[in-house]
Protein backbone atom coordinates (compact mmCIF):
# COMPACT_ATOMS: atom_id res chain seq x y z
CA UNK A 1 0.00 0.00 0.00
CA UNK A 2 1.28 3.55 -0.93
CA UNK A 3 2.10 6.16 1.19
CA UNK A 4 -0.80 8.96 1.56
CA UNK A 5 1.60 11.95 1.33
CA UNK A 6 4.37 11.27 -0.76
CA UNK A 7 7.52 13.50 -1.84
CA UNK A 8 8.67 11.90 -4.91
CA UNK A 9 5.57 11.75 -7.70
CA UNK A 10 6.30 8.63 -10.27
CA UNK A 11 7.13 10.24 -13.77
CA UNK A 12 6.97 7.45 -16.65
CA UNK A 13 9.39 7.39 -19.14
CA UNK A 14 7.22 9.11 -21.95
CA UNK A 15 6.40 11.70 -19.78
CA UNK A 16 6.30 15.03 -21.87
CA UNK A 17 5.66 18.29 -20.17
CA UNK A 18 5.37 20.39 -23.13
CA UNK A 19 2.11 18.85 -24.23
CA UNK A 20 -0.04 19.76 -20.85
CA UNK A 21 -2.62 21.93 -21.84
CA UNK A 22 -1.85 25.52 -20.45
CA UNK A 23 -4.89 26.84 -18.37
CA UNK A 24 -5.78 30.64 -20.13
CA UNK A 25 -6.75 33.41 -17.38
CA UNK A 26 -8.11 36.84 -18.19
CA UNK A 27 -5.52 39.31 -17.29
CA UNK A 28 -8.08 41.44 -15.00
CA UNK A 29 -9.16 38.42 -13.25
CA UNK A 30 -9.79 39.09 -9.12
CA UNK A 31 -8.66 37.55 -6.55
CA UNK A 32 -10.30 37.68 -3.06
CA UNK A 33 -7.40 38.49 -0.25
CA UNK A 34 -7.89 39.44 3.68
CA UNK A 35 -6.10 42.99 3.97
CA UNK A 36 -6.62 45.69 6.41
CA UNK A 37 -7.33 49.50 5.97
CA UNK A 38 -4.35 51.12 5.24
CA UNK A 39 -5.67 54.27 6.35
CA UNK A 40 -8.35 56.14 7.91
CA UNK A 41 -11.28 57.05 5.45
CA UNK A 42 -14.95 57.35 5.88
CA UNK A 43 -17.87 56.33 3.38
CA UNK A 44 -19.64 58.93 1.35
CA UNK A 45 -22.47 57.01 1.31
CA UNK A 46 -23.04 56.74 5.30
CA UNK A 47 -20.48 58.96 6.46
CA UNK A 48 -19.37 55.82 8.39
CA UNK A 49 -15.78 56.63 9.51
CA UNK A 50 -13.43 53.55 8.90
CA UNK A 51 -10.41 53.39 10.60
CA UNK A 52 -6.45 51.93 9.80
CA UNK A 53 -6.35 48.29 10.59
CA UNK A 54 -9.70 47.31 10.11
CA UNK A 55 -10.18 43.80 8.40
CA UNK A 56 -11.98 43.43 5.51
CA UNK A 57 -12.33 40.34 2.57
CA UNK A 58 -11.32 42.31 -0.15
CA UNK A 59 -11.41 41.54 -4.35
CA UNK A 60 -7.88 42.70 -5.86
CA UNK A 61 -7.47 42.84 -8.94
CA UNK A 62 -3.99 44.18 -11.64
CA UNK A 63 -4.70 47.79 -13.36
CA UNK A 64 -4.61 47.47 -16.19
CA UNK A 65 -2.24 49.81 -18.61
CA UNK A 66 -0.33 51.52 -15.12
CA UNK A 67 2.76 50.49 -14.57
CA UNK A 68 5.72 52.37 -12.48
CA UNK A 69 9.17 51.45 -13.25
CA UNK A 70 8.03 47.76 -14.21
CA UNK A 71 6.02 47.41 -10.55
CA UNK A 72 2.06 46.34 -11.24
CA UNK A 73 0.06 48.50 -9.56
CA UNK A 74 -3.07 46.54 -7.64
CA UNK A 75 -6.71 47.88 -7.44
CA UNK A 76 -8.53 46.32 -4.15
CA UNK A 77 -12.88 46.41 -3.44
CA UNK A 78 -13.96 46.57 0.07
CA UNK A 79 -17.29 47.22 1.36
CA UNK A 80 -18.53 49.88 4.07
CA UNK A 81 -19.43 48.21 7.15
CA UNK A 82 -22.34 50.03 7.46
CA UNK A 83 -23.83 50.41 4.21
CA UNK A 84 -22.12 47.98 2.14
CA UNK A 85 -21.26 50.52 -0.25
CA UNK A 86 -18.07 49.57 -2.64
CA UNK A 87 -14.94 51.56 -1.76
CA UNK A 88 -11.79 51.01 -4.24
CA UNK A 89 -8.04 51.74 -3.49
CA UNK A 90 -5.07 51.44 -5.18
CA UNK A 91 -1.29 50.54 -4.63
CA UNK A 92 1.35 53.69 -5.13
CA UNK A 93 4.46 52.77 -5.31
CA UNK A 94 6.04 55.55 -6.16
CA UNK A 95 5.34 57.55 -2.68
CA UNK A 96 5.65 53.61 -0.81
CA UNK A 97 1.55 54.50 0.00
CA UNK A 98 -2.20 53.98 -0.94
CA UNK A 99 -4.25 56.43 -3.21
CA UNK A 100 -8.10 56.62 -2.30
CA UNK A 101 -10.06 55.96 -6.29
CA UNK A 102 -13.58 55.84 -5.56
CA UNK A 103 -16.68 55.79 -2.51
CA UNK A 104 -14.54 56.99 0.29
CA UNK A 105 -12.46 60.01 1.35
CA UNK A 106 -9.15 60.00 3.05
CA UNK A 107 -8.70 61.70 6.82
CA UNK A 108 -6.53 63.89 7.16
CA UNK A 109 -3.04 63.04 8.18
CA UNK A 110 -0.57 66.14 9.23
CA UNK A 111 2.49 64.26 8.63
CA UNK A 112 1.60 63.39 4.55
CA UNK A 113 0.81 66.74 4.08
CA UNK A 114 4.28 67.74 5.69
CA UNK A 115 6.47 65.46 3.28
CA UNK A 116 4.24 66.64 0.22
CA UNK A 117 4.96 70.40 1.52
CA UNK A 118 8.81 69.74 1.85
CA UNK A 119 8.78 67.80 -2.03
CA UNK A 120 6.67 70.50 -3.52
CA UNK A 121 9.68 73.09 -1.90
CA UNK A 122 12.38 71.14 -3.26
CA UNK A 123 11.31 70.97 -6.29
CA UNK A 124 10.71 74.86 -7.02
CA UNK A 125 14.07 75.37 -5.91
CA UNK A 126 15.40 73.43 -8.27
CA UNK A 127 13.42 74.42 -11.10
CA UNK A 128 14.38 78.07 -10.15
CA UNK A 129 18.27 77.38 -9.77
CA UNK A 130 18.47 75.45 -13.35
CA UNK A 131 17.72 78.70 -15.08
CA UNK A 132 19.30 81.44 -12.60
CA UNK A 133 22.98 80.69 -11.50
CA UNK A 134 22.71 83.64 -9.36
CA UNK A 135 19.94 81.92 -7.18
CA UNK A 136 22.35 78.89 -6.85
CA UNK A 137 25.12 81.14 -4.86
CA UNK A 138 22.51 83.07 -2.79
CA UNK A 139 20.92 79.56 -2.13
CA UNK A 140 24.45 78.22 -1.31
CA UNK A 141 25.27 81.12 0.90
CA UNK A 142 21.93 80.41 2.86
CA UNK A 143 23.39 76.73 3.37
CA UNK A 144 26.16 77.63 4.66
CA UNK A 145 24.77 79.90 6.91
CA UNK A 146 22.68 77.38 8.14
CA UNK A 147 25.05 74.85 8.58
CA UNK A 148 27.22 77.01 10.74
CA UNK A 149 24.32 77.85 13.23
CA UNK A 150 23.88 73.89 12.87
CA UNK A 151 27.45 73.73 13.85
CA UNK A 152 27.12 76.33 17.28
CA UNK A 153 24.63 74.95 18.67
CA UNK A 154 25.78 71.47 17.98
CA UNK A 155 28.94 73.05 20.18
CA UNK A 156 27.22 74.29 22.53
CA UNK A 157 25.31 70.94 23.58
CA UNK A 158 28.81 69.21 23.38
CA UNK A 159 30.12 71.59 26.01
CA UNK A 160 26.88 71.36 28.12
CA UNK A 161 27.33 67.78 27.70
CA UNK A 162 31.03 67.75 29.12
CA UNK A 163 29.76 69.89 32.32
CA UNK A 164 27.84 67.25 32.47
CA UNK A 165 29.76 64.84 32.53
CA UNK A 166 32.28 66.13 35.42
CA UNK A 167 29.18 65.59 37.68
CA UNK A 168 29.50 62.87 40.20
CA UNK A 169 26.21 60.88 40.58
CA UNK A 170 27.20 58.18 42.30
CA UNK A 171 28.72 60.84 44.89
CA UNK A 172 25.52 62.81 44.43
CA UNK A 173 23.34 59.35 45.22
CA UNK A 174 25.67 58.68 48.06
CA UNK A 175 25.12 61.81 49.53
CA UNK A 176 21.25 61.96 48.90
CA UNK A 177 21.58 58.13 50.61
CA UNK A 178 23.57 59.61 53.83
CA UNK A 179 21.44 62.47 54.29
CA UNK A 180 18.43 60.32 54.04
CA UNK A 181 19.50 57.86 56.19
CA UNK A 182 20.60 60.68 58.86
CA UNK A 183 17.02 62.17 58.82
CA UNK A 184 15.61 58.89 59.64
CA UNK A 185 18.00 58.23 62.82
CA UNK A 186 16.98 61.80 63.40
CA UNK A 187 12.94 61.12 63.36
CA UNK A 188 13.67 57.54 65.02
CA UNK A 189 15.62 59.25 67.92
CA UNK A 190 13.21 61.64 68.49
CA UNK A 191 10.19 59.27 68.29
CA UNK A 192 12.13 57.59 71.21
CA UNK A 193 12.61 60.49 72.77
CA UNK A 194 8.58 61.36 72.96
CA UNK A 195 7.81 57.72 74.00
CA UNK A 196 10.23 57.65 77.39
CA UNK A 197 8.47 61.40 77.73
CA UNK A 198 5.20 59.70 77.99
CA UNK A 199 6.15 56.81 79.70
CA UNK A 200 7.96 58.55 82.62
CA UNK A 201 4.59 61.04 82.81
CA UNK A 202 2.54 57.88 82.93
CA UNK A 203 4.77 56.41 85.69
CA UNK A 204 4.81 59.42 87.78
CA UNK A 205 1.17 59.95 87.95
CA UNK A 206 0.50 56.16 88.60
CA UNK A 207 3.15 56.76 91.71
CA UNK A 208 0.83 60.26 92.60
CA UNK A 209 -2.47 57.94 92.60
CA UNK A 210 -0.56 54.99 94.75
CA UNK A 211 0.34 57.69 97.34
CA UNK A 212 -3.40 59.40 97.43
CA UNK A 213 -4.67 55.94 97.81
CA UNK A 214 -2.30 54.90 100.71
CA UNK A 215 -2.73 58.28 102.79
CA UNK A 216 -6.77 57.67 102.50
CA UNK A 217 -6.28 53.66 103.95
CA UNK A 218 -4.26 55.32 106.76
CA UNK A 219 -6.78 57.46 107.76
CA UNK A 220 -9.70 55.08 107.85
CA UNK A 221 -10.03 52.66 109.45
CA UNK A 222 -10.34 49.02 108.03
CA UNK A 223 -14.10 48.13 108.27
CA UNK A 224 -14.72 45.21 110.64
CA UNK A 225 -15.84 42.03 108.93
CA UNK A 226 -19.28 40.86 109.70
CA UNK A 227 -19.76 37.81 110.96
CA UNK A 228 -21.85 35.63 109.72
CA UNK A 229 -23.59 33.02 111.64
CA UNK A 230 -23.45 29.45 110.19
CA UNK A 231 -26.30 27.59 108.92
CA UNK A 232 -25.46 24.49 110.39
CA UNK A 233 -24.84 25.81 114.20
CA UNK A 234 -27.96 25.20 114.87
CA UNK A 235 -27.55 21.30 114.79
CA UNK A 236 -24.61 21.76 117.24
CA UNK A 237 -26.80 23.28 119.84
CA UNK A 238 -27.76 21.35 122.70
CA UNK A 239 -31.62 21.12 123.08
CA UNK A 240 -33.58 23.41 125.83
CA UNK A 241 -35.22 21.02 128.73
CA UNK A 242 -38.86 21.94 129.07
CA UNK A 243 -40.47 22.81 132.24
CA UNK A 244 -43.46 21.26 132.74
CA UNK A 245 -46.79 23.40 133.65
CA UNK A 246 -48.68 22.03 135.86
CA UNK A 247 -52.72 22.06 135.56
CA UNK A 248 -53.56 25.00 138.10
CA UNK A 249 -50.58 27.12 136.45
CA UNK A 250 -52.15 26.93 133.15
CA UNK A 251 -55.93 28.28 134.57
CA UNK A 252 -54.76 30.64 137.28
CA UNK A 253 -50.87 31.43 136.80
CA UNK A 254 -47.65 30.64 138.15
CA UNK A 255 -46.73 32.09 141.61
CA UNK A 256 -44.38 35.04 141.79
CA UNK A 257 -45.19 36.70 138.79
CA UNK A 258 -47.83 39.10 137.77
CA UNK A 259 -51.04 37.75 136.73
CA UNK A 260 -52.80 38.77 134.14
CA UNK A 261 -56.13 39.57 136.31
CA UNK A 262 -54.02 41.36 138.51
CA UNK A 263 -56.28 44.66 137.68
CA UNK A 264 -58.87 43.54 138.68
CA UNK A 265 -57.85 43.42 142.39
CA UNK A 266 -58.38 46.33 144.30
CA UNK A 267 -56.47 46.68 147.85
CA UNK A 268 -58.74 47.79 151.00
CA UNK A 269 -57.82 51.08 152.57
CA UNK A 270 -56.58 51.52 155.59
CA UNK A 271 -57.90 53.86 158.43
CA UNK A 272 -55.23 56.64 157.90
CA UNK A 273 -56.59 56.93 153.85
CA UNK A 274 -60.18 57.48 154.85
CA UNK A 275 -59.15 60.08 157.21
CA UNK A 276 -57.51 62.38 154.32
CA UNK A 277 -59.68 64.14 151.97
CA UNK A 278 -59.57 63.38 148.61
CA UNK A 279 -57.16 65.82 146.57
CA UNK A 280 -55.07 66.03 149.68
CA UNK A 281 -51.61 63.94 149.52
CA UNK A 282 -50.81 61.70 153.07
CA UNK A 283 -47.68 62.99 154.85
CA UNK A 284 -45.71 60.15 154.02
CA UNK A 285 -46.92 60.72 150.13
CA UNK A 286 -45.28 64.10 150.71
CA UNK A 287 -42.23 63.09 152.37
CA UNK A 288 -42.16 60.56 149.57
CA UNK A 289 -42.40 63.12 147.06
CA UNK A 290 -39.97 65.60 148.52
CA UNK A 291 -37.22 62.96 148.60
CA UNK A 292 -37.96 62.23 144.70
CA UNK A 293 -39.86 59.59 145.13
CA UNK A 294 -43.31 58.63 144.47
CA UNK A 295 -44.93 56.59 147.45
CA UNK A 296 -46.43 53.32 146.69
CA UNK A 297 -50.69 53.28 146.96
CA UNK A 298 -49.73 50.14 149.51
CA UNK A 299 -47.02 47.98 150.07
CA UNK A 300 -46.92 44.84 148.22
CA UNK A 301 -45.84 41.35 149.82
CA UNK A 302 -43.26 40.03 147.67
CA UNK A 303 -44.01 36.70 146.90
CA UNK A 304 -47.95 36.88 146.95
CA UNK A 305 -50.70 35.41 144.75
CA UNK A 306 -53.81 36.98 143.28
CA UNK A 307 -55.45 33.76 145.20
CA UNK A 308 -53.86 35.45 148.47
CA UNK A 309 -54.59 38.88 147.25
CA UNK A 310 -58.69 37.68 146.76
CA UNK A 311 -58.35 36.02 150.44
CA UNK A 312 -57.20 38.89 152.11
CA UNK A 313 -60.03 41.02 150.14
CA UNK A 314 -63.03 38.63 151.25
CA UNK A 315 -61.61 38.69 155.18
CA UNK A 316 -61.59 42.74 155.05
CA UNK A 317 -65.35 42.22 154.10
CA UNK A 318 -66.47 39.83 156.95
CA UNK A 319 -64.71 42.07 159.45
CA UNK A 320 -67.01 45.45 157.95
CA UNK A 321 -69.78 43.61 157.88
CA UNK A 322 -69.65 42.64 162.01
CA UNK A 323 -68.54 45.71 162.96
Amino acid sequence: MSERKVLNKYYPPDFDPSKIPKLKLPKDRQYVVRLMAPFNMRCKTCGEYIYKGKKFNARKETVQNEVYLGLPIFRFYIKCTRCLAEITFKTDPENTDYTMEHGATRNFQAEKLLEEEEKRVQKEREDEELNNPMKVLENRTKDSKLEMEVLENLQELKDLNQRQAHVDFEAMLRQHRLSEEERQKQEQEDDERETVALVEEARKRRLLEDSDSEEDGADSTPPQPVLRPKPTAILDEAPKAKRRVESWERSVGTLGSRPQLSGLVVVKKTELDRGTPQGQPTPGALGAVNNGKAADPAPRTPGTSSLSQLGVYSDSEDSSSSN
